[in-house]
């Protein structure tokens, strides 16, 4: 997907593409679905399909949904309620999608799964089986973990992860992790004002040593932990994992582009 001595993605090796999005990517300030960002995706994805890419959605957001419905469990901690806000939010998420993109004619539908699922040869099959039917037919597969059902031993444990797994049982090309920060930084940019980002990633080893990790944010923690070791499962098998901000206006297209840059790690 690079050109000797640039960094410009080659996009006639880009055809199969998973777009993963994040919690704070999809929701605004006051935790309801960003229906202007849903808006932008849906005109992307719309737009890739014209240049023809097939594509995959890993949708974050169902629990945050959930609490935009159901303000008053917002605070309850209770794992019993966490689940059920997903339960009532994963379906304000799917109408969101189906109304929007709708408007661009792209149908969609909607898969949930567990550890297990990619666990169990047989499940494993039957997932690649009904995603690859879809695909065929112009559908587009939202993907989420099922956390209504999920306890910890059960849980894949963070969407960068599920769309990694996918990506490899799908044979993807490219992975795009739209986030809230423009990519990956030697530093917490939130705390460093000298953190650079880190445009291009060929030496994964070498970058999960080097990365800062002492912070307690997200970034330290989590943030840029699982997308390091999202990267690390897909680019043996051939896929290039791209971080970016989500929020910014057609990012997808604009990094095919080379009219804008996140971090990208290279198979």
């Amino acid at each position: 997907m690079e050109k000797e001595d640039t960094h410009i993605i080659d996009e006639d090796l880009c055809k199969k593409i998973i777009i993963k999005i994040g919690s704070s990517t999809l929701t605004s300030e006051d935790g309801t679905i960003d229906k202007k960002f849903m808006k932008n995706l849906a005109e992307q994805i719309e737009e890739l399909r014209k240049r023809g890419k097939s594509v995959i959605i890993v949708s974050s957001g169902a629990r945050i949904a959930g609490v935009g419905i159901l303000e008053k469990w917002s605070r309850k901690e209770d794992i019993h309620y966490k689940q059920a806000l997903c339960a009532i939010g994963q379906v304000e998420l799917m109408d969101s999608y189906r109304k929007i993109f709708g408007e661009h004619g792209i149908h969609v539908a909607q898969i949930l799964l567990t550890k297990e699922d990619f666990g169990s040869p047989d499940r494993t099959l039957n997932i690649r089986n009904t995603i690859f039917t879809l695909i065929d037919e112009g559908v587009i597969p939202i993907i989420n973990e099922n956390d209504t059902v999920c306890v910890e031993e059960m849980q894949i444990g963070d969407n960068d992860m599920l769309a990694a797994h996918t990506a490899v049982l799908w044979g993807a090309d490219a992975l795009f992790l739209l986030s809230d920060v423009d990519g990956v930084y030697d530093k917490n940019p939130t705390e460093h004002k000298d953190a650079k980002m880190i445009e291009v990633i060929r030496d994964i080893e070498k970058i999960e040593k080097e990365i800062s990790t002492e912070s307690k944010s997200s970034f330290g923690t989590g943030g840029m932990v699982t997308k390091i070791k999202a990267a690390k499962k897909i680019t043996p098998y051939g896929a290039n994992l791209i971080v970016a901000k989500g929020k910014k206006e057609n990012i997808i297209i604009d990094i095919l582009d080379n009219k804008e840059k996140g971090t990208i790690f290279l198979a």
